[in-house]
């Protein structure tokens, strides 16, 4: 997507807590949370700034837990 820009968040330990992306300083596109250990703790897609579409939550184990329709 033009204009946007990379965007990652550690937690204190160093490790990736979310990598995403922003345009015009929002969130925008496909963005993912991750837990200390690594694994995958949310999924989903943001436009202009909101949260769309389906976003998923995994547990520890990396199995979907639930899927949340968000509402426009």
């Amino acid at each position: 997507m033009a204009g946007t820009l990379p965007f990652e968040k550690r937690h204190k330990d160093g490790s990736v807590w979310a990598v995403g992306q922003t345009l015009a300083g929002q969130p925008t596109g496909y963005w993912e949370w991750f837990r200390r250990d690594g694994s995958k703790l949310r999924s989903g897609y943001f436009e202009c700034g909101k949260q769309v579409g389906e976003w998923t939550t995994y547990d520890s184990a990396g199995q979907v837990y639930k899927i949340t329709r968000m509402k426009r």
